[in-house]
């Protein structure tokens, strides 16, 4: 049995579900899940409810598809839709934990989300952002730093969506994300 990618899905934490970006939320999670992918979020409202609930709609959805990282210690806390509920007691701290999926898709989001992007571009992961209002709109189509994550790959950046029909084509990129972070090391000046 291959083993099936795990995509986060960051943002905004409190929306009406009938915002835009709730909405575009729903689509991904469902398209992500049609797709052969398992979702990850922090378990809690707004777009990670969203996408959680959209997950479900999926007519190829299965129990255990959705996987809530918590930032408390009560699991009665993740929204309605999460099949796995792991709560932390990291509060902030358990950012790191999602950021480290195979792909983060972030729509909107605050400075939650900023550290979780900033984390996903230090831990090497393929980052999508949606061009809307908050930082995935504020990051698409940039890199995040300098660095040189993959010399190989002379695109990559925060790669810029609008639909969740663009989010599946860069989709098509994670072979080419295979690094794992290793540790921070020491750099000694010259």
């Amino acid at each position: 049995m291959t083993k099936r990618k795990i995509i986060a899905v960051i943002g905004d934490a409190n929306l009406p579900e009938n915002s835009e970006k709730y909405i575009l939320a729903e689509k991904l999670g469902c398209s992500l899940i049609d797709n052969g992918f398992q979702l990850i979020t922090g378990g809690l409202g707004g777009v990670m409810e969203a996408a959680s609930k959209g997950a479900r709609c999926s007519p190829l959805y299965r129990s255990g598809d959705i996987i809530g990282i918590l930032p408390g210690n009560d699991s009665s806390e993740a929204n309605p839709y999460v099949d796995i509920c792991i709560p932390t007691g990291l509060d902030l701290g358990r950012n790191i934990i999602i950021s480290n999926a195979d792909a983060v898709i972030a729509i909107g989001g605050g400075a939650g989300t900023l550290s979780e992007m900033a984390n996903a571009w230090a831990l090497k992961r393929l980052i999508i952002g949606y061009r809307v209002e908050g930082w995935s709109g504020k990051l698409a189509d940039q890199k995040i730093d300098v660095r040189d994550r993959y010399p190989d790959i002379s695109e990559d950046r925060v790669y810029g969506v609008n639909t969740e029909s663009d989010v599946l084509n860069v989709l098509e990129l994670l072979p080419k994300y295979d690094k794992r972070h290793k540790k921070i090391r020491k750099r000694i000046a010259k």
